[in-house]
């Protein structure tokens, strides 16, 4: 017979899960973390803008104010092209993005978790879950189980759990991209605050100044396959040097960006995915959240937020609900909203790489487009403004 839910397991000590855990615990429900790598991601991965709706629920497991510790707040934002710089329409009364390094934000997430008194144990790699009536028991691939009423996929773009909910689901699609990051030594005169999205001769690139001196920036470039962050970093850092300088080299500042960088500071991030529409979010016992069910194009600018809206809204839909009831209610709650704001990235991501005649038009039509086209209210409005009511009943 179904019952609310008591002690939860977690699958993924990334973003969602330790979320999850904390909106979990504040919900008077108790969760243990499992994370397949051996330790923690102290200095790995490269930065993250958590837009406003994702601070709003930061906000509900504690997190938040230490997120803007460590962040740099994006409160301007400028488009370049074919040698103009227009400002970006901004939504009024909504606190800046928030950029933090990823491995930062794992930091405080996982301090917080402990802080708390919830359990993330590491070395725990997801094999196998076999469900005996109300429960669910994980078995790992060093031979251990853990049994809990409800297991939580928060295992990323290549989920287990995903595969374990339906053989037939469809993975992550290979964004044709690589992601690379740096800090270099090149100083933009702009304001700080401020983060530009310019489209070079060759390709799209985002930069903003660094707090303490010099220019972060982040850049794409296509790979015929995609590769691990384990693969991409075993190529010689000189030679994907020589690459981005091949795509970016001839751009202002996008090569002197690159030429001021020292090689052995270069971030290599490994490939870009997305994740089309999953049919079964969840099946009995277990449930799915995060880059596991939804992550949309880092065009977006709301995938880290998404997850952890998801996370916090799982938690509240157990505290709630008996187990099925309260999936359900939790894939109605999230999906549009998940899906809509994965639609509009897409659109997004078709500009990135326009050619010569798709450039000049762009240049032409851009400080147009901007100003008549481009509602921020209507366009980014219900993304930003969206915030989780923890107290209403779900």
């Amino acid at each position: 017979m179904s019952k609310r839910a008591e002690q939860v397991a977690i699958i993924g000590g990334g973003i969602a899960g330790p979320v999850a855990a904390l909106a979990l615990r504040k919900a008077g429900l108790k969760a243990t973390v499992y994370e397949s790598y051996p330790s923690t991601a102290d200095g790995l991965g490269g930065t993250i803008a958590l837009a406003p709706n994702g601070m709003a629920a930061l906000e509900i497991v504690g997190a938040a104010e230490a997120v803007r510790a460590v962040a740099e707040p994006a409160h301007r934002q400028v488009m370049a092209i074919g040698g103009k710089r227009v400002p970006m329409p901004a939504l009024a009364g909504v606190e800046p993005y928030q950029v933090v390094r990823r491995a930062d934000l794992y930091r405080i997430l996982h301090d917080r978790a402990t802080a708390e008194g919830i359990t993330i144990e590491h070395g725990r790699r997801l094999t196998e879950a076999r469900e005996e009536g109300d429960r669910v028991t994980a078995v790992f691939a060093d031979g251990s189980t853990a049994t809990a009423d409800v297991l939580v996929g928060a295992d990323g773009v290549q989920s287990t759990v995903r595969r374990l909910i339906d053989p037939d689901a469809p993975g992550p699609s290979y964004t044709g991209m690589l992601a690379f990051e740096g800090v270099s030594a090149f100083e933009v005169p702009e304001e700080p605050g401020t983060m530009t999205f310019a489209f070079g001769k060759r390709g799209y690139y985002i930069y903003w100044p660094a707090v303490g001196g010099g220019t972060t920036f982040g850049v794409n470039v296509p790979h015929p396959r995609p590769l691990t962050i384990k693969e991409a970093r075993a190529v010689p850092v000189r030679e994907w040097m020589a690459t981005l300088l091949g795509v970016y080299g001839e751009d202002a500042p996008g090569g002197d960006l690159l030429r001021h960088l020292p090689p052995e500071k270069l971030q290599v991030s490994g490939a870009l995915y997305i994740m089309p529409p999953v049919p079964h979010w969840y099946r009995g016992r277990l449930v799915l959240v995060g880059d596991a069910v939804h992550a949309p194009s880092n065009s977006s600018g709301q995938g880290a937020s998404l997850a952890i809206e998801s996370a916090i809204e799982l938690a509240r839909c157990l505290r709630d609900r008996e187990v099925p009831e309260a999936f359900a209610t939790y894939e109605r709650t999230r999906r549009g909203r998940v899906e809509r704001i994965a639609a509009r990235a897409a659109k997004i991501n078709h500009a990135k790489t326009p050619g010569p005649v798709a450039r000049a038009l762009m240049s032409a039509i851009m400080p147009i487009f901007l100003e008549l086209a481009m509602k921020p209210e209507k366009t980014f409005g219900p993304e930003q403004r969206y915030r989780i009511d923890w107290p209403a009943t779900a």
